[in-house]
């Protein structure tokens, strides 16, 4: 419903945007209203459908919703009074007691943890126990918070009235008394209510008048003694009814309430969704009906829904199983027609004409004398006797009778069967709710005159009874008429487990579910027929590319060009164009099924399961698989091509792209390479002439210091009297110490190598001293002193060259001296400590 009102509303304005969205949003509303009112909870099922619904969705012109309109089939008001184990009321009357507010529970007299004999299992709760969203939806259907009250307060004193029970009365002429509190709880199992210290049936009746407002004395008068009218002057008798009399005037006076307001929700939905019959022009009907029933215990309710079934079933064997096999006579297949499941003998059995079990029971409910059951079933089965769907238990002890539906036998019992299809209402109930006081009750019962005159009519004139078989009956031909008139498409619905659990399938309930719904027959056709059935052009556009197996297998085929595939699909496309078309295809077939049939099977000669209609191909689920097959395999080889250009082209793109990186990367390693070689070529350039000038300025200073004092004590000093000239490897050497005189004193300090003499004469020419006697002079070495000796001290540092831009890294720092060198060239050092005398 939800996506028919989203579709149908696509309004061009907005005034009819808003009352499209007005119309939608009631549409919708409408269906919580009915559920909770005509769905319960039964054994299979937490949202039965009790009740038959047809929604007609109305559309106008333009294709936009402009109303809808409902109509109902059959409400199981039985089950307001009567409930099946483990299965529940109406959801209304949980919603009330578990939705409602304080205030409003203590309003309608339903107090926490009241108990109710017709509320069962109440400890249940459901999604459908929402009691908000459906006081929202009557708010949006036009049902006021007073009116919505009203309702409610109705449903309250019909769960009242259902805590009344009677005792059985000693004399006939008395009237049944209520039932004490005690009794009532040794009955029922304590499923009882009690106000105070008054037995509980007073306080139920007192209650359940109140919230109906009725007067309590008539409403418990009613309930005991039956009017009955005799005679031609239509004289009065009151009897007092038995204790089964008093229950079923009881379980009669809310059924009679129920239905009533039921018919009267309908009718408010009706006025608040339905179009002007001018304003549209076509439907989409939504059929909701009840589901194939089969209890242990089968009664006229279940009998009128498998009654609806049937029928449908067979317009369902009409439209589609029938239409199946038509079709292929029209489309000029030679098929030989598959037998299916007749259900027209059930229909025979239950509706036909003159003798049928309808026609039976109706005539059991116009005779005056008391119903039997076991006379009711030995009519039926002699009567019917000749009818293959009709059956007998044996080993029943109630007196029943089998029909064989189209989903498997039924058994119903004829117990009550005449008089629930009688459906009786005793005049003074409805007399009675016309004198209540309650605003919802005046409504459903108004004082009509002509009701009146109805109700009571003379013996000679009376009118025919209507029974429930009949109105069922006349309704569902109405439906069908409908049916008949539209195209219909069906949704079948199978419940996988009756306890509602995710991802659990149990065979045998959904098998059953398969069988009920008549699909085994559909698959039963289906599968001996052609299920896949395409129009030629949709099976030319699809299947085209097949053709190019068909060019590779035979060089002599002919392939279209681009010029003559395109007139091929012009719009005026004819059947003889498409024609070569679909035969150049299906040559293609037997390729496709030698390449995938199996070695074994390659020598066996099987007919191909395609069949070319007129406007159509029919062919099997198998052939469909292999033609997709086959298209996937062309599609394969057009995408490996594809695949095949489209690597080459990257790769040949790729291999450019690589060139031209190599290129470029060659380029900038060769101008990097230049740039590094010219800074370290400018850093040596830098570094070495800086050493140059260092090592120049020291020599300089060291050969001006020694030059002078060379030269002046060299030619000053005499040589000592009868003293010998020095031999002439010592002058050589005494040479060489003076231009070399750091590396002299080194030597005269050192542990090893000069001695005595040659160590003092060293010491003599490093310390330039006047020439004379060696000895005459007192020379103090580093070994015979502490301390530290400078010959020449200078400020300690490392030496920087400072470059413009030195690409060396730590320029500036001076290396770390080893323990045994000498500091510095121009700076001498001595530490002194006692190494001996030589």
């Amino acid at each position: 419903m939800k996506f028919y009102a989203v579709v149908a509303a696509s309004p061009t304005s907005l005034e009819s945007h808003k009352i499209a969205e007005r119309i939608e949003q009631r549409i919708l509303n409408s269906n919580p209203v009915m559920e909770a009112f005509g769905n319960a909870c039964t054994l299979r099922n937490n949202n039965s459908s009790r009740f038959g619904k047809f929604i007609q969705l109305q559309l106008n012109s333009a294709q936009q919703m402009t109303g809808a309109a409902v109509q109902t089939y059959l409400l199981e008001k039985t089950r307001v009074t009567c409930q099946a184990s483990s299965e529940r009321n109406f959801h209304i009357f949980y919603q009330i007691c578990k939705g409602a507010s304080v205030d409003e529970r203590l309003q309608w007299h339903l107090p926490e943890g009241a108990s109710f004999s017709w509320l069962p299992n109440p400890e249940r709760t459901l999604e459908e126990d929402c009691f908000q969203v459906t006081r929202e939806a009557m708010l949006h259907l036009g049902i006021d918070i007073p009116t919505q009250n009203n309702i409610f307060q109705v449903l309250a004193g019909l769960l009242h009235l259902g805590n009344i029970w009677f005792a059985d009365s000693k004399d006939e002429a008395q009237s049944c008394q209520l039932m004490d509190d005690a009794k009532c709880e040794n009955k029922d199992g304590g499923l009882c209510i009690s106000f105070g210290h008054t037995p509980r049936e007073q306080g139920s009746i007192r209650t359940s008048a109140s919230l109906l407002q009725l007067p309590e004395d008539p409403l418990l008068e009613t309930l005991q003694i039956r009017t009955i009218r005799a005679g031609r002057q239509q004289q009065v008798f009151q009897k007092p009814c038995s204790r089964a009399e008093c229950d079923t005037r009881r379980d009669c006076l809310a059924k009679l309430v129920y239905a009533r307001l039921f018919d009267w929700l309908v009718s408010v939905i009706n006025s608040s969704i339905c179009a002007d019959p001018d304003s549209w022009t076509t439907f989409i009907g939504l059929l909701d009906v009840y589901g194939f029933e089969s209890f242990p215990n089968n009664s006229l309710e279940q009998l009128c829904i498998n009654y609806a079934n049937e029928k449908l079933q067979q317009h369902f064997v009409a439209h589609y199983l029938r239409a199946q096999q038509e079709e292929y006579a029209v489309e000029g297949l030679d098929w030989s027609f598959v037998n299916y499941q007749d259900n027209q003998a059930c229909l025979d059995l239950i509706e036909g004409s003159p003798i049928s079990i309808c026609s039976l029971i109706n005539e059991e409910c116009r005779l005056n004398r008391p119903s039997s059951a076991a006379q009711l079933q030995t009519r039926i089965e002699s009567a019917l006797a000749g009818s293959p769907c009709l059956g007998h238990n044996k080993l029943s002890r109630e007196p029943s009778f089998i029909v064989v539906h189209y989903a498997g036998p039924v058994q119903y019992h004829t117990a009550g069967l005449v008089e629930k299809n009688k459906d009786p209402v005793p005049p003074e109930l409805t007399r009675l709710l016309q004198q209540s006081q309650d605003p919802l009750l005046k409504v459903l019962f108004p004082m009509d005159p002509e009701e009146k005159s109805q109700e009571e009519p003379s013996g000679q004139s009376r009118a025919p009874v209507l029974t429930v078989v009949s109105k069922f009956k006349a309704s569902l031909e109405q439906l069908l008429q409908v049916l008949h008139s539209t195209t219909p498409h069906y949704i079948r619905c199978i419940k996988p487990n009756s306890q509602g659990q995710a991802h659990t399938f149990l065979q045998e309930e959904v098998l059953s579910q398969l069988e009920a719904c008549g699909l085994v027959e559909t698959i039963h056709i289906s599968a001996a027929g052609f299920p896949i059935r395409i129009p030629h052009q949709n099976f030319v556009e699809r299947y085209e590319l097949l053709r190019r197996l068909c060019t590779r297998t035979s060089p002599g085929s002919h392939s279209p060009s681009p010029d003559e595939r395109h007139s091929e699909w012009s719009p005026h496309t004819k059947g003889a164009t498409l024609q070569p078309l679909l035969q150049d295809i299906l040559h293609t077939l037997p390729a496709l099924t030698q390449a995938a049939a199996t070695p074994g099977d390659a020598a066996e000669a099987t007919p191909i399961p395609v069949h070319c209609g007129r406007t159509k191909v029919f062919m099997t689920d198998s052939m469909l698989e292999l033609l997709e097959c086959g298209r996937a395999q062309v599609l394969e080889q057009c995408a490996c091509c594809i695949q095949g250009s489209w690597r080459r082209h990257r790769h040949r793109k790729q291999e450019r792209q690589r060139q031209a990186a190599t290129l470029i990367q060659a380029a900038i390693r060769s101008w990097l390479a230049r740039k590094h070689i010219q800074r370290m070529h400018a850093a040596a350039t830098a570094i070495k002439r800086t050493w140059q000038k260092w090592r120049i300025r020291m020599a300089f200073l060291a050969s001006k210091e020694l030059d002078g004092v060379q030269e002046k004590h060299v030619s000053q000093v005499p040589l000592p009297l009868g003293s010998l000239l020095l031999p002439q490897a010592q002058t050589s050497l005494l040479e060489a110490i003076i231009r070399l005189w750091p590396l002299g004193l080194v030597l005269a300090n050192a542990a090893v190598g000069v001695r005595g003499f040659q160590r003092k004469l060293v010491v003599w020419a490093c310390l330039q001293l006047p020439m004379g006697n060696p000895s005459s002079y007192a020379v103090q070495t580093a070994q015979e002193q502490a301390g530290v000796t400078s010959i020449r001290a200078l400020p300690q540092g490392s030496i920087k060259f400072h470059c413009r831009k030195s690409p060396l890294p730590y320029a500036d720092i001076c290396p770390e001296p080893s323990l045994h060198s000498v500091t510095g060239f121009n700076q001498i050092l001595l530490e002194r400590h006692s190494l001996g005398h030589m």
